[in-house]
């Protein structure tokens, strides 16, 4: 709920700038824009690097329950049933639970396997892999570079160039159109 309200908030800011509201309005969009805090969560931040270490208590604080079942105790969504797996609005995906940079619209492409996929990330830092034997098979799980937040998994049966499918829930993502 909390995820809906700051995205619909993003998006009412993003339409008055495009509506050519007063400068005032403006700069606190861009002011909002900077500071890219998400209410209750003080380390989100589309800007900030630096690596968290919290504890298991600490996230479930701050982040809204279907948001942590997934970033830390790597749950996975019902397929064809985020909010993103049949999008192609031009934008940048970050991490939903510290807001890091994931990726970029022009690298996901439709899958068919009813989560959202991409072929690569934003920056080599910004997904990080370990092995995952959670279901009696080898898989390599991507984690956030930054939080260590559960994204999903990576498959090496994606398009060129790569040949890699990210393959992400879309409640471990937060997305922001492009405003031109």
């Amino acid at each position: 709920m909390k995820t809906q309200f700051f995205s619909s908030l993003v998006l009412l800011l993003i339409i008055f700038q495009a509506c050519g509201q007063n400068k005032e309005s403006k700069n606190t969009a861009s002011i909002m824009k900077e500071n890219e805090i998400k209410p209750g969560n003080p380390h989100y931040s589309h800007t900030d690097t630096t690596k968290l270490n919290l504890t298991d208590a600490e996230w479930k604080k701050i982040l809204p329950e279907d948001v942590y079942l997934v970033s830390r105790k790597a749950d996975t969504e019902r397929p064809f049933t985020g909010k993103y797996w049949n999008t192609d609005v031009k934008g940048t995906y970050y991490c939903a639970a510290c807001g890091n940079i994931l990726f970029r619209s022009g690298a996901k492409f439709a899958s068919s396997c009813g989560w959202p996929s991409f072929f690569e990330q934003e920056n080599k830092k910004s997904v990080v892999y370990k092995t995952d034997n959670s279901i009696g098979m080898e898989r390599i799980e991507a984690l956030c570079g930054r939080c260590g937040g559960h994204l999903g998994h990576l498959f090496d049966d994606g398009p060129a160039p790569t040949g890699k499918r990210y393959c992400m829930n879309s409640i471990a993502l937060d997305f922001e159109p492009d405003t031109k």
